[in-house]
């Protein structure tokens, strides 16, 4: 119990500390002032997250009444004379540098962060064919392609984090089915998976086939799956 006494100081720090809240609406600031502030957290947020950030998280950092993209968009303009810019993807925002610079990143063989993993040929178009036939399970991926897509190419795929386990498929032995994930976006530069490029001239090009596979989703179909990997 003599004890006791001594532990009181530290909680009334901790308790000081839970008290200390996070200024959002920073009403001590000029409204030029504020607005300036707001816009440098948001592009601090955006700048340190590996992946794209959502406008509810970018709510977090600034006022009530704050209107997220109008801060965008400011930054937007800001940022377009600079090698890089805010690009919308996956359903956030992240920092991507413009096209433009890609071939001069290359040359320097400087490390970089993000960006899509190295994929073989065959592993690229298995991922293609997921994007577009989603939720798809392997035995029809093998239907598409004329041979058995193997495991380890959906766990390569898995592994790189561009697909994910969507619901059991309703035929005979309920197989897994595969879906993309919002790195699968973030990585190839995609808002929404209709940003992909038109199936019908992949079908005509030779590189897809839907007709082999029966019942193939569709964005009016009650399982064709949005971006984010959900119904």
């Amino acid at each position: 119990m003599a004890g006791s006494p001594a532990l009181k100081p530290s909680r009334r720090k901790a308790n000081a500390a839970d008290d200390h809240l996070f200024d959002r609406e920073l009403e001590d600031l000029p409204a030029e002032l504020r607005w300036r502030e707001w816009m440098l957290r948001v592009e601090a947020v955006i700048f340190a997250s590996a992946e794209p950030v959502s406008r509810e998280t970018l709510a977090r950092v600034v006022g009530k009444d704050c209107s997220v993209d109008l801060l965008i968009d400011d930054l937007v303009q800001e940022l377009r004379d600079r090698p890089y810019e805010l690009a919308s993807v996956a359903g956030g925002w992240q920092h991507r540098t413009r096209p433009r610079f890609g071939e001069t990143i290359r040359a320097s063989s400087a490390p970089t962060r993000g960006g899509a993993a190295a994929l073989s040929e065959f592993e690229a178009t298995v991922l293609m064919a997921v994007g577009y036939f989603q939720p798809i399970t392997r035995g029809e991926l093998s239907k598409i392609f004329g041979k058995e897509v193997s495991r380890d190419t959906i766990a390569a795929l898995r592994g790189a984090g561009f697909i994910g386990s969507g619901p059991r498929s309703p035929t005979p032995g309920a197989p897994y089915t595969y879906v993309t994930t919002p790195h699968f976006l973030s990585a190839f530069g995609m808002e929404t998976l209709r940003d992909l490029p038109n199936i019908e001239a992949l079908e005509d090009a030779g590189l897809l086939n839907r007709s082999v596979v029966a019942n193939v989703p569709d964005e009016n179909d009650n399982n064709y799956y949005e971006e984010d990997g959900t119904k």
